[in-house]
């Protein structure tokens, strides 16, 4: 089998099972307690994610390969950092509410829905440009690259903007 052909099938596969075992794993409900407050750590990490990928641009953009290289890795590492935290968070904790009216409540349904849309989609993308990288087919990279960056960096602010928005409804 060729690596383009077993990248695909991995990312494929990859792109069917993350999302089902997230959702699967809402079920789960973990009796400890976790020593701090999750919340505002992935945001921090989706904050600096965001960071990463801009610095990322702005490395491959004056030709450093490497460095665009490198933080890519470190976005790719923060993004499952943050999808465990968000993941044991959920297992231990109880859902909360976003307890704002009118029209705040229409902006944070619509950011939160299409964040969580988008961080699903983000997924293949990201990993077919990363695969297209690797194989250093530089041509199609680019051309996946252009949309993993805008929906990736999309997802990751976004996430920080929920956060932000459903903080005051956290019961500590």
């Amino acid at each position: 089998m060729d690596t383009t052909k077993k990248y695909n099938k991995i990312i494929t596969f990859l792109s069917i099972v993350i999302p089902i075992v997230v959702a699967s794993l809402f079920k789960v409900k973990l009796d400890i307690e976790l020593p701090v407050f999750l919340p505002p750590i992935y945001a921090t990490i989706n904050a600096i994610t965001a960071i990463v990928l801009v610095t990322a641009i702005w490395a491959i953009k004056n030709k450093n390969r490497k460095l665009h290289e490198l933080l890519i890795k470190v976005a790719m590492s923060l993004t499952l950092l943050f999808l465990i935290l968000y993941i044991l968070y959920h297992a231990t904790s109880n859902d909360t509410h976003f307890g704002g009216d009118g029209a705040i409540k229409s902006i944070y349904f619509f950011i939160l829905i299409s964040h969580i849309i988008l961080s699903i989609a983000v997924v293949p993308i990201v990993l077919f440009a990363f695969a297209r990288a690797l194989q250093n087919d530089f041509i199609r990279h680019k051309k996946i690259a252009k949309y993993a960056f805008v929906l990736w960096l999309y997802v990751a602010v976004t996430g920080v903007i929920v956060y932000l928005m459903i903080k005051p409804y956290y019961a500590l």
